[in-house]
């Protein structure tokens, strides 16, 4: 597939390799990608992102395939002869739109580029080998190795299951495995001082934008069949903020009331911030008080604050500003000021590998030890900062109970005068939503 000059399954080689070989996050390697190729047409566009995450999404079956027909192991093979075949073995299992030999043709073609001439045989005997012999790979046996059957169809390293082993059963793992490849349509939260449900929808469909509302939440809707966010005009005049249904309750069960300060530690790029503030402005409008509440938006470095910016900009609200600040170091000009302060931490990311697949061949059983450690440091700083009488909200991206039940208990052990007054681990639904993990704790 070639455009202009532009060979598309070398662009895929491109992001595959920076994702895999140079450790870049697989998210930002593909909006950067779009960006840059933002004259290609939809299909071409979709077909980047689509074999970028698919193969990620897919790469231990992936893997587990090529090691069954190749005499060379994954491990031993040159990067870019890896992620070649890597590839085009995605294409081959589902893409069925385009025909075998193509896919196989053009991996060969692809390797000679690149300066592997001499491995052009190998790419095109394995890739013609595995075209033939799909419907006969053997796959590890689920009744003597459900560990390692879970693993390989669907993609989730074994140390990661073993870590949900001891709060789910294999067949909640598996339904939550099953959830993370299931296609997502994007979920939206319209901007009510801009738009409503129904204006926005018409709006859409003008565009040929398929829009549908969410079956609880009023002002809601899930998108799908749009080629960037850049290029919905609705999106740029800050009409709707792209946010998934679960990070959504933050805000909604922490109930802001007109007046309040609302403190968000770790803020970027800004949903709950925005969220937060439009509640606010609801509340004050609804019951025509005169009192502005305020939320300020922090986070760690000048690039996660002008993201934050750039948001607030779009979305024109005056209520919020961003500031940069480190949520480990005690800020003495803010102690007992927040009504709520949102502590929405950094996290190992096992409640989002439908969306950033990359996180299950990255993150470590050490790192979340890590995380978990600055999880505490950070809640032990910033629940100063609450007034008698105010709201933490607490809540990470994971299904992973050490950064959430276990932070909950261990917080509540340290800071005797909060009280917990919900916490739900929601799991991730049917493609419909993120794993993600919410406290609310009121301090007496």
């Amino acid at each position: 597939m070639q455009d202009g000059g532009v060979n598309l399954r070398e662009l895929v080689l491109e992001m595959l390799l920076a994702v895999t070989r140079d450790q870049e996050y697989s998210h930002i390697v593909i909006r950067n990608t779009l960006d840059k190729y933002q004259y290609l047409d939809k299909q071409e566009r979709s077909f980047l992102k689509r074999v970028c995450q698919g193969t990620l999404e897919h790469m231990i079956w992936i893997d587990y395939v090529l090691n069954q027909f190749s005499n060379v192991k994954v491990n031993k093979m040159k990067p870019q002869i890896r992620c070649i075949l890597r590839s085009s073995v995605y294409e081959l299992k589902f893409m069925d739109a385009i025909p075998a030999s193509a896919t196989c043709n053009e991996a060969v073609k692809l390797a000679g580029k690149k300066g592997f001439r001499n491995l052009k045989g190998f790419v095109n005997g394995v890739l013609r080998n595995i075209s033939r012999n799909l419907d006969k790979v053997v796959l590890p046996d689920k009744k003597q190795d459900i560990l390692k059957y879970l693993s390989v169809v669907y993609s989730m390293p074994e140390w990661i299951l073993e870590l949900w082993k001891g709060s789910y059963d294999w067949e909640q793992i598996e339904e939550i495995l099953q959830s993370f490849l299931m296609e997502a349509p994007v979920t939206i939260r319209v901007n009510p001082f801009k738009s409503t449900r129904e204006e926005l929808k018409r709006e859409l469909k003008d565009q040929q934008i398929e829009a549908w509302e969410h079956e609880q939440l009023p002002g809601v809707l899930y998108l799908k069949n749009y080629d960037s966010l850049g290029r919905i005009p609705a999106f740029s005049k800050g009409k709707f903020y792209v946010q998934d249904v679960s990070s959504m309750q933050v805000a909604l069960l922490a109930e802001p009331k007109p007046g309040d300060y609302v403190l968000d530690v770790c803020a970027a790029p800004g949903g709950k911030s925005i969220h937060m503030a439009e509640l606010l402005l609801e509340a004050e409008k609804l019951e025509g008080s005169s009192f502005q509440g305020v939320v300020e938006a922090r986070d760690l470095t000048e690039f996660k604050v002008s993201l934050i910016q750039e948001n607030l900009e779009r979305c024109e609200l005056a209520n919020v500003h961003a500031v940069q600040a480190d949520a480990r170091i005690l800020d003495k000009d803010q102690i007992e000021r927040a009504d709520i302060v949102i502590a929405d931490l950094p996290c190992s990311g096992l409640g989002v590998l439908g969306r950033k697949a990359d996180i299950k061949y990255r993150m470590t059983r050490e790192d979340i030890r890590e995380l978990c450690r600055l999880q505490r440091e950070i809640l032990h700083t910033v629940q100063q900062y609450v007034k008698p009488g105010g709201k933490l909200m607490y809540s990470t991206c994971t299904i992973n109970p050490a950064e959430n039940e276990e932070n909950v208990t261990w917080f509540l052990e340290e800071h005797s005068e909060f009280r917990l007054e919900m916490q739900q681990q929601i799991l991730p639904g049917k493609g419909r939503n993120d794993g993600f993990f919410l406290a609310k704790l009121r301090k007496e």
